[in-house]
């Protein structure tokens, strides 16, 4: 019998809702984006995103529920994310999928932001099958995953401080570029050289796979105001290219490592990051040389949305996850 779960998401800047049947099909995926709000702030202003998500929550369910043709009625289960993220643009997500639980009598699912990402990639490639090894990187994440099955999660690696979105992000503001930075860098380092300044990569120690990028954040904030106080003009799309190419260069080395020491054959990856240009041609390229395949979603399922909150829910729905009408949201939830 089919499986129809509609998953929640507004972790962040995005209120999303959509209807998955059986982990793999997506019959609706609407988003609703803030970034035009937050662009004037240079990033998301956590206030503002509350009072969006709730004037837009009611309209997006509804919407992902007309868009997939069906009815609360024709839905088994409600996945929604509690965590990690802004506590008070979790809350909203939660306390709809907590009034819809109980005013339906469906079985509520949490989901874990981060496992929604990596799951994502079950609705992008519906004959993916653990175990893998996952690079789970974004605004507010980067990780390395290793997916034992569909809800077991070991995580080989971690960011120490910032993760490498944020440091896209604030980059592209050192820059003036704008808001929000990943894509904005990507874009003007297409016409530079990234070999042209040397930026650091960090490496914890040799057996750990964890990332650092306030180093080179730092080290490109630093080239900049050297230059500024000099006089000099700097080439812009030479920085970002350079900045770039370190940051993709400890992602794919980490997350190769990572492949060999599990075993595994398929890297996937997954986040806002995943849709970089720079880090897929180049995991793709260094993996090809090692016999490992690469996989990623589509641009409109590596940031946040709800498809793959609904794909990781109905996973744990089937693994009986579900929660009492008691549940909170968890800001800083681990993986």
């Amino acid at each position: 019998m089919d499986t129809y779960i509609l998953g929640i998401e507004s972790s962040c800047d995005e209120t999303a809702a959509s209807v998955v049947k059986n982990g793999r099909e997506i019959l609706s995926n609407v988003i609703n984006t803030q970034i035009d709000f937050h662009k004037k702030y240079g990033g998301v202003v956590p206030e503002i995103a509350s009072r969006k998500h709730i004037e837009n929550i009611d309209s997006v369910i509804d919407e992902a529920l007309l868009e997939a043709n069906m009815t609360f009625d024709d839905i088994d289960a409600i996945a929604v994310t509690y965590g990690p993220g802004l506590v008070g643009a979790l809350l909203i997500g939660v306390s709809s999928a907590k009034a819809l639980s109980f005013a339906l009598n469906k079985p509520l699912v949490p989901v874990n932001h981060i496992r929604g990402h990596i799951s994502a990639n079950f609705a992008a490639h519906t004959d993916l099958e653990p175990p893998f090894v996952c690079l789970v990187a974004s605004g507010g994440h980067s990780h390395i995953v290793y997916v034992k099955d569909y809800t077991e999660f070991e995580v080989l690696g971690r960011t120490r401080d910032d993760a490498a979105g944020e440091a896209f992000d604030k980059i592209a503001r050192v820059l003036g570029l704008g808001y929000p930075g990943g894509p904005l860098v990507d874009k003007l380092a297409k016409d530079g050289d990234p070999k042209a300044i040397s930026f650091p990569r960090v490496r914890m120690d040799k057996n750990s796979l964890d990332f650092s990028f306030s180093g080179v954040k730092t080290a490109v904030i630093n080239y900049i105001h050297k230059a500024e106080q000099k006089g000099e003009e700097i080439n812009k799309a030479d920085v970002a290219a350079s900045f770039q190419d370190a940051v993709t260069d400890v992602l794919c080395e980490h997350t190769i490592e990572a492949a060999i020491k599990k075993k595994v054959k398929t890297i996937a990856i997954a986040g806002g990051v995943a849709a970089n240009s720079n880090l897929r041609e180049k995991m793709t390229d260094l993996c090809k040389k090692r016999g490992i395949s690469v996989i990623y979603p589509p641009p409109v399922l590596c940031t946040d949305n709800a498809a793959m909150i609904a794909c990781a829910g109905y996973y744990a729905y089937k693994n009986g996850d579900v929660a009492e009408l008691d549940l909170n949201a968890v800001p800083n939830l681990p993986l």
